[in-house]
């Protein structure tokens, strides 16, 4: 069975099958520069050309423990189709304690890809500094829009940081998935608060 087949219940519970995961995602948008910028953004170094294995171990660093997989689970071919199209940059953070991937293939309407940080980095304040970092390049003069997503399965204060960082939260959607613990994907200790099934 797959997600377009589940029958959706909107106004109860909806039963998932056994190896299926699901997520409540918010779509956040910023219409414009924030106004009071954080005086001290975190440097943020541009990687034109990342080495694929270097990517996959510092994207799973940061989200492996929040189920974040679509880059672990796609070939060579196609994570490279992503990392290296035109109107795609990515940013580590200085000490490489984060990372921002930020697409501009539309430069009017630019999406903040991904935003994490390592776990040992979380709780220092480098959040709101990173995020004024990935702001100040996401912005050009043609820029109308930035926007990004988070999920209830992304740490649970991300939602409120978007919108301390002046995010507005303009739509939800409800992401369903095969649970990647199931298929080894990850290893099956992953995200514990999270039960397999």
């Amino acid at each position: 069975m797959t997600a377009e087949t589940i029958p959706l219940n909107l106004d109860g519970y909806t039963d998932l099958p056994a190896g299926k995961i699901a997520a409540v995602v918010t779509y956040l948008e910023m219409r414009e520069p924030p106004v009071a910028a954080i005086a001290d953004p975190l440097p943020l170094r541009p990687v034109a050309d990342p080495d694929l294995t270097w990517y996959r171990r510092f994207y799973a660093a940061i989200g492996l423990d929040w189920l974040w997989t679509s880059r672990l689970v796609m070939d060579d071919a196609a994570l490279a189709a992503i990392l290296h199209r035109p109107g795609n940059a990515l940013f580590v953070a200085e000490g490489e304690t984060g990372i921002v991937e930020i697409d501009r293939r539309d430069p009017a309407d630019v999406e903040i890809a991904f935003f994490g940080l390592v776990p040992e980095a979380t709780g220092q304040g480098l959040g709101p500094r990173m995020m004024a970092a990935a702001l100040q390049e996401a912005w050009r003069p043609e820029t109308r829009r930035v926007w990004l997503h988070t999920c209830t399965l992304d740490h649970p204060a991300a939602l409120s940081f978007y919108r301390r960082c002046g995010f507005t939260p303009y739509r939800r959607a409800i992401e369903v998935m095969d649970d990647p613990r199931i298929s080894g994907a990850i290893p099956r200790e992953a995200a514990p608060r999270i039960p397999v099934i």
